[in-house]
This record gives C-alpha cells, structure tokens and sequence, in this order.
C-alpha cells in the first residue's frame, strides 16, 4: 500500500514548510509544489495512482491562483483530505481577517501562523490531530488489532465494524478466501463444533495463530469478549454510583464520580459515546477549535473515567430499576446480571425516531441506517446518498458523508433549516457544491436494488403531494429523539413525550416537606437524571456533559445524607 501524500503548497515559504515536513517522511509521501497548478497535477496523479492524500497545507498566497478557488478545485479532485492554510506572520493579521469567513464556511479546515523556527510543536500539534482525523474517518487501518472476516459487507459486519470504530480498536475487513481470511477459518474449526458463519472476528495480538477467532451473533458477544459482564461484579457487592448511559451526561458523570472517590459502574446498551458518538465532527464543542468527532471525544472521556478507576460495561441495557426502600441500595436489572447501587445517575439519553416506513425498515444495515456512523459513510463512495433531518446531527452527517459520496441530499419537511440547525453548519452546507437541501419533502417508500441493497426512494412533496422516484445508494435516518426509559417503571415519573421529570417539574404531591426535589433529582431518592432524557433539557452535548458533572454533586449530598441518617 502507497503511503498517503501531503501536499506543501508555497512559491516563497516552500524551503520552510519542507523543512517542518521531515519529521512526516517516514510514514508518508511528502510532496512540494511552487505553485496552484503544480500542485493540482501532483493530486490528479495521486489519484489515477489510487494513492490517498492525507493533507493539503498552502500558503495563504500563491502565485498563478486565489487560494480559496484553490481549495474549492483541491476539494473536488480529493475531497477526504485535510486542507491547512499556513499564513506567514507578516501578513497573518491582514490575511485572517479575509480567510476567517471562509474557515466557518468550510472551505478548509484550519489556519496557522507558519512556523518560525524548528520544534513549532504548536503547529505539530495541529498537524497531527487533522492526520488523526482523516486516518481515523477515512483511510483503511494499516493496524489489525481485530480481523474481521466477511464476503460482504452484512448489516453485522458493520455493526461490528462501527463497535469497533467507536472504541478505538484498529481493524480491517478481509474475504474469507484471502491468506488472513484462511487462517481465521481453519482456527474457527479447529476451537468450534458449530457450523461456521460470517462474519468471523479475529482478535489479535501477535501472534494471530495464538488468538481466538469467534462468528458473534450481536455485537453485545464480542463486547462481552473484551469488556466482560456485569455479572462480573460481586452480586453482594454496593456500588457508590452506578451510570446508565455513556453519553455525554453519563461519561462525564463517570469521570466526576469516579475521580472524586466515587466506586462507579457505567452501564451501555449500545456503544460508548451514545447517539453523539455517531456524529462525524462536533465544531461548537468548548475547548476544540478544530472540532472533534463523537467517536474521539467518546473514547478520550472514556479513557479519562477508567484512569480513575470507573468499569464500563457496554452492550448490556438496563431492563428494570428496582428503586430501593428505606435507604436500600437500589437494583439495576440487566440481562447480563444485577448491579446493586446506592446512586444512580439516568443517562440513557435519546434514540432517532423511527421512519416508519416498512419496505425501508427491512433494508436497515443494508443501505439504509439510523444515526450517521462514519463506518457506513465509508461504504457511499460515488453513491447518491439521503439524510432525513433538519438538526445539527443531520448537518454534521451530511458534511462527513460529501467527503464519499457523489451527491448528499438533505430531506426536510420545514421550508428551511433556520429554525433547527446552526448557522455556521447552514453555512458550510451551502458551500459544499455536493450538498443539497431539499424542503417540504418526506419519504414514503423506497426498495433494494438487484443486490439487496438500498437501490430507490419514493418522495413526496408535502404540499402539493407530487410523487418522484429517485435512485438512492444510502440514506441515514437523524429525525428526533425518542427517549430510552421505559425500564424506569412508574416510580420514576415522565412527561407526555416520555423525558424524565426532574426538580420543580416533578409533580407536587412527590415533593417532600412542600420542597422540590433538587435540579436533577427524581422524584426517587438517590435517582438522579441527566442529558438528553432529561424533561427540559438542551439537547446539546455540552450541555449533557455539564448535567452529568453537575448530577454528581448531587449524588455526594445524597450519600452524605444518607450516612448521617445511618449513624442516628
């Protein structure tokens, strides 16, 4: 495999960018180019070579070209590649001011002062988290921590895929027949009885020949695998704090509790990072100029709680709160065991609403997908692919998916997205000349093409009713949220929609002594709610995080309380 290209773009900082550029050299094809168009030559051959760009880093001024046209052009000829503007410190004011509307637009990715000597680990810095980026959203892993072996690409070999992804386990995808793929089979027959059946996960750690190979039916078997069960905690045992969620709200409630000498358990139905982790790049994130994707802030949040000792179990959703009385722990049921808990902080957050339309239903994993995984936008390359939503998510998925796909539609039953989606991301959306938004539109049926997979959708205009049938490679469903408690039972109360009530919306007759419960306290002592299933709240990831930090203050002065009870 030919190393990924980086691109240096300058006619009078060329020496210096070079210069900066050699510590890349060993892991990847560093190019110079004096001018726009020598530039655009090195990327049109890269491309009919099939060698990836990994990055594209240009003065701010060139010689035969604007650079913002530039970087429209580059967009087009290698539109996954990370594009940087490196601005000479004597004209870096002037040129900011004319390059800054442009960067929330999404023309390219950042802009830096060029270095101004060496060790400019500042610019590095930035360098590395975009590499980052597009190795981990784009190119095939070089590193196979995790084979998986599959003739195609299954709704379960996705979703082991996306598992994998989301948790930051390098993997690549081989055919059965392949010398990888040969190897995982003949281990297969040699541990198992069962009839052999796809995909097969191979987890690794050299040498292969020494590790298991198993055919998961769920992605919960192979997180079981990795992470264990909560049956594996003590049955007699209390925790402090057990999490239900791993989202925003619950990662950030387990790294509070867990770093404040909380014993915590978090609790995940699906895969750590919740619906957030799903969503490509989060730009309006406090603390990230350059934005992060859900699955990175996921994976860093959740290495945070495990440094300071909280157990995530993912795969295993909570089937029923038994609320404890008269100060008794509380019972998480789950069907991987009891966990036992003298808190716990409701963070299951939100689900995408379901569609509803059945021919569409069935074709779920098979072209169509709820949520915008970027495993499954890597399979849209040169398709035409739809996403339904008028929200941040939906924007976010459509931005990611243009890096693939021919064309990204946007469905939306509003006459615009002014009401629903933030500017800056309306902006970028208008911008990308791959992107379009369609209004007043809904889909009413759609259907497979010869292979099995997503091949029409039937549209419908909402005012006039006119139908159009349309060919479609992909369409990602981010259409409101539908909350995850009905486990909660009828202790916990809810509203019409079904949120967790908290605080002073918690009906009277359950406050105590004429006093609401606190800001995210149920009318349970000792549950406490959080994020996106809260009844109110935001909706917005810092706006979970803050709850989840915000719950477990709470949750000392429960404890406190309770112990003071128990010594009188």
């Amino acid at each position: 495999m030919a190393d990924p290209v980086i691109v240096l773009v300058s006619a009078s900082e060329l020496p210096v960018l070079e210069q900066q550029f050699r510590r890349y050299r060993d892991d990847y094809d560093v190019r110079p180019a004096a001018s726009a168009a020598e530039a655009t030559a090195i990327l049109q051959r890269a491309r009919s070579a099939g060698q990836p760009v990994a990055l594209l880093v240009t003065d701010s001024q060139l010689p035969d070209e604007n650079v913002l046209q530039a970087l429209h052009d580059w967009r087009s000829l290698v539109p996954t590649a990370r594009r940087i503007v490196a601005i000479p410190i004597s004209r870096f004011a002037e040129d900011t001011e004319a390059l800054r509307p442009y960067l929330a637009k999404g023309k390219f990715d950042t802009y830096l002062v060029l270095p101004q000597g060496r060790r400019d680990e500042e610019f590095h810095y930035a360098v590395v988290e975009l590499l980052s980026d597009w190795g981990a959203t784009v190119a095939a892993s070089e590193i196979d921590s995790v084979r998986i072996i599959s003739p195609a690409a299954t709704p379960l070999a996705l979703a082991v895929r996306d598992f994998l992804d989301r948790i930051g386990f390098p993997h690549r995808t081989y055919p059965p027949d392949s010398p990888q793929g040969e190897q995982a089979r003949q281990l297969y027959a040699r541990e198992h009885d069962s009839e052999l059946s796809y995909p097969l996960v191979h987890l690794s750690s050299r040498p292969f020949a020494d590790r298991p190979v198993i055919a998961p039916r769920s992605v919960r078997e192979l997180s079981a695998l990795m992470y264990g069960r909560p049956s594996d905690i003590d049955c007699a045992a209390v925790v402090d704090l057990a999490v239900v969620g791993a989202g925003p709200a619950g990662l950030a409630a387990a790294v509070y509790g867990a770093s404040e000498g909380l014993n915590t358990v978090v609790l995940e139905q699906e895969v750590i990072g919740g619906q957030a982790g799903t969503s490509s790049m989060i730009r309006n994130y406090l603390g990230f100029p350059r934005g992060i994707s859900g699955m990175r802030l996921g994976q860093r949040a959740r290495t945070q709680a495990i440094r300071f000792g909280a157990r995530f179990f993912t795969g295993w959703p909570v089937v029923e709160l038994r609320p404890g009385v008269d100060g008794a722990p509380h019972t998480l049921i789950t069907e991987g065991g009891k966990v036992h808990a003298r808190a716990v902080i409701v963070a299951s957050g939100v689900a995408y609403r379901r569609l509803g339309v059945e021919p569409l239903e069935d074709l779920v994993g098979a072209g169509v997908n709820y949520g915008a995984a970027m495993t499954a936008a890597r399979e849209m390359e040169d398709r035409d692919v739809y996403v339904v939503g008028g929200g941040n998510s939906a924007g976010q998925a459509a931005v990611h998916l243009a890096r693939f796909a021919r064309s990204v539609t946007i469905l939306i039953r509003r006459e615009d997205l002014a009401a629903t989606m933030s500017t800056y991301l309306i902006d970028e959306l208008e911008w990308n000349p791959r992107i379009q938004v369609r209004a007043c539109t809904e889909i009413i049926d759609g259907g497979p093409d010869e292979s099995g997979q997503l091949g029409w959708l039937q549209l419908c205009d909402v005012r006039t009713r006119e139908e159009e049938r349309v060919p479609a490679g992909g369409l990602f469903l981010l259409i409101g949220a539908a909350p995850h408690c009905d486990w909660l039972g009828d202790e916990v109360r809810r509203d019409e929609h079904g949120f967790v009530l908290t605080g002073r919306d918690v009906p009277t007759e359950c406050w105590i002594d004429g006093l609401p419960p606190e800001s995210l306290t149920t009318c349970v002592p000792g549950v406490f709610a959080a994020g996106d299933i809260r009844s109110g709240s935001m909706k917005r990831v810092a706006a979970a995080s803050g709850e989840g930090a915000s719950a477990v203050s709470l949750v000392h002065g429960y404890l406190e309380g309770m112990r003071v009870t128990s010594a009188t």
